[in-house]
């Protein structure tokens, strides 16, 4: 009767461990899925408008942070052998393209240029080349004009452009007219105080400005678009230098984000940058749309460049980009992060172009002049 006994008592205990473990793996199986499904969402988030729903857009900026959650979850079912793995890998194969726009592998080389005919191509968000002094250096408007001049660029788009002739040394128009040796220039301002000091979005190119044009917001904002007809050889193209809307965080927000434990009030914090996310988000919308249908008149090749304030897991990237190429995608490596911020891996900033233009040797350029590294890669118009 004993062993009986004994025997009944072994076998419960073995039917609560199991159902246990059972349960364990439910939850598991459905922590998996949530994450898939945040990820499902986050490479939708490139096809729908975020003036109809604002909160995708966000879930879309997020994509390479719930992109490590599902890999992780792929390598977990990995070491259990298990089939739970194609949960996540069927949607981070679906969304290849979208991965493909975060992080370039090499596979191989990328055929090479007539240097004969290519130029070099630089874009660069100078942040107003410091004039503030953000990045506590007093030596970084000179960096940053070091390095145009090393760098040599035919042309050059700059975007949160600043130049004064009233403020000793921030004469940014002329000094970089003379270190590039750049004749033609295209600046717009968004901005003038004084009659003397202006902020806004500069081209500078070596080659002949043959027509020059802004695409207007209709809102007030510090944001803007220009093209420029430039003549290469017997060639013309369209050059947009683009600025989108930016979230407009002030120091406390970024406070915030760098210390969330040291905010007394949370929740307001929180919610205060949520809908800067949101106004922003759909504010960029509306521009994209406006640009995007002034690229589709164009009767020459485009370039397009400049702070897209957004990844390549969203609505504007996927708008804007159409049928163009990617300079990163044809010849970049590894990850395409731009931004120098408190959020790591983000790409904002891009070269496009249109098929009868080649790129190649695209490298983003890690220099902490800005918020933003800047971007290069040589083009070549093909016959």
């Amino acid at each position: 009767m004993q062993l009986i006994y004994s025997g009944e008592k072994k076998l419960r205990h073995i039917t609560i461990r199991a159902k246990k473990k059972t349960l364990l793996y439910k939850f598991i199986v459905f922590l998996n899925c949530l994450a898939a499904l945040l990820l499902l969402v986050s490479i939708l988030a490139s096809y729908i408008n975020p003036a109809f729903a604002w909160i995708i857009a966000l879930i879309g900026i997020a994509y390479p942070y719930i992109l490590v959650v599902n890999l992780l979850f792929v390598l977990y079912w990995l070491l259990l052998l298990d089939r739970a793995i194609f949960i996540s890998i069927g949607i981070i194969l679906a969304g290849y393209p979208v991965l493909r726009n975060h992080f370039q592998f090499t596979w191989a080389a990328v055929p090479p240029l007539n240097q004969a005919n290519a130029f070099k191509f630089v874009s660069f968000n100078t942040r107003l080349f410091d004039v503030y002094g953000w990045t506590d250096r007093i030596d970084t408007r000179t960096r940053i004009f070091n390095f145009i001049k090393q760098e040599a660029p035919q042309v050059l788009c700059i975007q949160e452009f600043y130049t004064s002739t009233s403020r000793s040394g921030f004469n940014s128009l002329d000094s970089i007219k003379a270190l590039q040796q750049s004749p033609y220039v295209h600046v717009a301002y968004t901005a003038t105080k004084w009659g003397t000091d202006h902020w806004g979005i500069a081209t500078f190119s070596s080659f002949p400005i043959i027509k020059k044009g802004n695409i207007l917001f209709n809102e007030i904002t510090n944001n803007i678009c220009i093209y420029s007809d430039i003549k290469i050889n017997q060639d013309t193209i369209r050059v947009y230098n683009i600025h989108f809307q930016s979230n407009r965080f002030r120091k406390e927000d970024y406070e915030f984000l760098n210390k969330p434990d040291e905010q007394k009030d949370k929740l307001s914090a929180s919610w205060n940058i949520l809908n800067k996310l949101k106004t922003a988000s759909v504010k960029r919308s509306k521009q994209v749309d406006a640009v995007a249908n002034h690229i589709e008149q164009s009767p020459y090749p485009v370039v397009i460049c400049g702070d897209f304030n957004d990844p390549p897991s969203s609505y504007t990237y996927n708008k804007i980009s159409g049928n163009l190429k990617d300079a990163f995608v044809e010849s970049g490596t590894g990850f395409g992060n731009t931004y120098n911020g408190l959020i790591p891996l983000l790409r904002i900033d891009y070269i496009l172009h249109s098929p009868q233009i080649k790129s190649a040797e695209f490298r983003t350029v890690n220099q902490k002049f800005s918020d933003h590294f800047p971007i290069a890669c040589k083009m070549e118009i093909v016959p």
